[in-house]
């Protein structure tokens, strides 16, 4: 009995074109990047206005300073949860949850010795402790096995649609003659403003 089932290296086609959708680690890994993206610029907006209105205002080179770091920030999480969920690589996204780990790990020294104030009603370890779980989880979908199968596949092949069947040349010279012919009868049936000019009366006319 002949098999239903179409094996990508006896037809040709690369392995990258026959998926049809990224696992749910995959999908979950890159909706988590997005959101923190979004979290990020929302928190971004909220403690700058504060930070600015307050009477300890920074320079205005550590505010320039303070956005440059938040926005190439937003664009490494969104940049790499795309070429996770693209199937580009997952280095990128790896290496931003590391470095997010990093940087709560100082915040929870920095929360522990008492040298940061808590931002919240709840305690600055705790809080700390909390957004732990972001990273964490980062690095936890980023090595899960269907995850690495899916870089392991390389990036997806765009996907090509059909261009659409040119008309037939006939046609085609027949809808520019029309036009033409009906540019030609335009010019030849309007009518032209051929009347005399009026020529002004001298001062030394005299008017009936």
């Amino acid at each position: 009995m002949a098999s239903t089932v179409v094996d990508p290296r006896t037809t040709g086609v690369p392995p990258s074109t026959a998926r049809r959708q990224p696992p749910v680690a995959v999908l979950a890994a890159g909706g988590i990047a997005g959101l923190e993206a979004v979290a990020l610029v929302a928190g971004a907006l909220t403690g700058l206005d504060g930070l600015l209105l307050s009477p300890l205002r920074p320079s205005g080179a550590v505010v320039a300073l303070v956005l440059v770091a938040l926005a190439a920030w937003v664009v490494l999480c969104a940049g790499s949860g795309a070429l996770l969920v693209d199937g580009s690589g997952r280095r990128l996204y790896t290496g931003v949850a590391t470095g997010e780990l990093v940087l709560v790990g100082g915040l929870l020294l920095l929360a522990l010795a008492g040298g940061l104030p808590a931002p919240t009603a709840l305690p600055l370890p705790a809080l700390v402790l909390l957004l732990l779980g972001v990273p964490v989880g980062k690095l936890l979908l980023a090595g899960a096995p269907t995850v690495l199968a899916w870089v392991a596949a390389g990036p997806r092949a765009p996907s090509t649609r059909p261009e659409p069947a040119c008309a037939r040349p006939a046609l085609q010279a027949a809808t520019l003659v029309t036009i033409g012919l009906v540019l030609c009868a335009l010019a030849l049936t309007t009518p032209l403003d051929g009347g005399g000019t009026d020529v002004p009366a001298t001062v030394g006319s005299s008017q009936p």
